[in-house]
């Protein structure tokens, strides 16, 4: 495995790299999830690049940049574990060598809803790093994970608005045996807090099982489980098309949700069928 640090070493060890070539853009702290996306990489790719970068551009001054997890060798292991040829960890200078940068990428209505409208500016800097990373490492096609599905959902839309030829691949979430979703903040949360955290996947189940009745009795069988968790405060539960549209009166749909735990916000989601059996 190599792991290079700037722009000319990767360009050199990129350029070695022959055959379908598989991206997986993380920001450390790496887990099963992480493990997840390298697994589908190496299954379909001749050769895996892994990047590991905490990309400040996604942080607004009160949110936690500073406090995020960075366990850099535990990540090398793990990258070197799932058969990764290639590490791009660079330095914020290496990433934006001009300073925070003017020109962004602007992800449209669809990041100022959800997410977007809880932190403005966020998928500004995560299209615009991503975009970036997408030039520098040149892949045939990069690895995604559905938890972040409003994410997912904007870079489809963005390579495919500006033409970027890498195919946008994602990967069902990865769950602990109870259920909540795997994420790097979890580190954050007290035993109590990651107790009430468990709402979140109850309440998307609950949805889910209740879709078969329609989007009503789904919104409200996932409302009624986070109402009954004192110790997590909602921000937004909502139904929506498969890509982030008007839920359909009936098929294939998301329930998204958003919640704040002591400090820490987590997020899920999870398909399901409207007026049909839930999967």
């Amino acid at each position: 495995m190599n792991l290079v640090e700037d722009r000319p070493a990767l360009a050199e060890a990129r350029d070695k790299l022959t055959g379908r070539v598989a991206v997986v853009m993380t920001m450390g702290a790496l887990h099963e999830g992480h493990a997840a996306l390298l697994r589908a990489a190496r299954s379909a790719a001749d050769h895996v690049i892994c990047t590991v970068f905490v990309n400040p551009l996604q942080f607004a001054p009160n949110e936690d940049f500073n406090r995020y997890p960075r366990t850099f060798d535990a990540d090398l292991a793990v990258c070197a574990a799932h058969g990764v040829d290639l590490v791009f960890a660079p330095s914020r200078d290496v990433v934006y060598p001009d300073g925070d940068p003017v020109v962004r990428v602007d992800p449209g209505p669809l990041g100022e809803v959800l997410e977007g409208a809880s932190r403005p500016g966020f998928f500004h800097g995560v299209l615009t790093v991503v975009l970036k990373l997408l030039h520098l490492t040149r892949p045939d096609v990069a690895y995604f994970g559905e938890k972040d599905y409003q994410q997912l959902t904007l870079i489809r839309r963005m390579v495919r608005d500006l033409d970027v030829s890498t195919g946008i691949v994602g990967v069902p979430t990865v769950r602990e045996s109870d259920g909540l979703a795997l994420s790097s903040r979890n580190s954050y949360l007290t035993a109590a807090q990651r107790s009430a955290a468990l709402a979140v996947s109850r309440a998307l189940l609950a949805g889910r099982s209740a879709a078969s009745q329609g989007a009503v009795p789904a919104l409200e069988a996932a409302r009624s489980v986070l109402a009954a968790e004192p110790g997590l405060a909602p921000d937004y539960l909502v139904l929506t098309d498969p890509d982030l549209g008007p839920a359909p009166s009936a098929g294939d749909a998301r329930l998204l949700v958003a919640a704040q735990v002591g400090a820490t916000r987590l997020i899920d989601n999870v398909a399901l069928v409207l007026g049909g059996a839930g999967r």
